[in-house]
């Protein structure tokens, strides 16, 4: 039998955490919850299942994510963020493999939910995840947003039937918050990477990326909401790359 660890990292949410965790019974044989000092309910929700709740100051999305799994007893992990939750298909594909680990890793769809729409096109579906996997065979890499786990050279991988549900914002001025602040990090971690930025850079982002996203992904097709998505994700490519070319003409200038 291939026991399972689920890990989760929070920060207040309080909102959606109990989705999560409530469609993890059954499936996993152990639930770890690295928490960022959350200031809302989220550590009394936690406390209703039986996990091993353990706070950690945030260092950034991938470096948490990579902290969390020292934690499971299990080398067979599935990793979720606070704000998703298995549906029953999902459910039942975990269930049929949990005995019959063929895999280093399984991949599948990620659906997510826009003010109560689940979205069908744009970036936003399929929107394929690397989220369960054996963690001898990889690590959570990339920059410390949309970070990712990338399996090592040689490693084997398969696909689930099924969707992980999410629901990334909880309003749209929630969704318009979350792009600045994402914005900010992204900025700083391409700084970091050494990637640069003219003046063009960030027009040229905003137009291919709305473009893309509306015409090349069908996110027309979603009506006024997938309008919306995919503006503000060009916005915030704008953005993200007008503070990167502030970040690389401070760094000329000595600040």
């Amino acid at each position: 039998m291939s026991e399972i660890s689920a890990v989760i990292i929070t920060y207040n949410e309080e909102l959606f955490i109990g989705k999560c965790l409530a469609s993890l019974e059954g499936i996993v044989d152990e639930i770890i919850v690295v928490d960022s000092y959350s200031t809302d309910s989220t550590e009394e929700i936690c406390k209703k299942y039986k996990v091993n709740f353990i706070k950690h100051e945030f260092e950034g999305f991938r470096d948490q994510k990579n902290y969390a799994l020292q934690f499971a007893k299990h080398k067979h992990v599935l990793s979720l963020d606070a704000d998703e939750a298995l549906s029953d298909e999902l459910r039942e594909s975990i269930k049929a493999i949990h005995g019959n680990w063929s895999y280093d890793g399984y991949m599948f769809n990620r659906r997510n939910n826009y003010c109560g729409q689940w979205i069908r096109f744009s970036q936003s579906y399929p929107d394929r995840q690397l989220r369960l996997f054996r963690s001898d065979k990889g690590e959570w890499g990339k920059l410390n947003l949309h970070e990712r786990f990338i399996l090592s050279n040689g490693a084997s991988l398969g696909r689930l039937k099924g969707d992980l549900l999410h629901w990334p914002y909880a309003s749209r001025q929630d969704h318009i918050d979350k792009m600045i602040k994402y914005s900010e990090i992204g900025a700083r971690e391409y700084h970091k990477a050494g990637k640069k930025a003219t003046i063009f850079t960030p027009y040229i982002h905003f137009f291919w990326g709305f473009f893309r996203s509306y015409i090349v992904n069908l996110g027309f097709l979603d009506g006024y909401n997938g309008y919306l998505i995919c503006s503000t994700y060009a916005k915030f490519c704008f953005s993200k790359y007008s503070q990167l070319r502030q970040l690389n003409l401070n760094s000329k200038k000595g600040k």
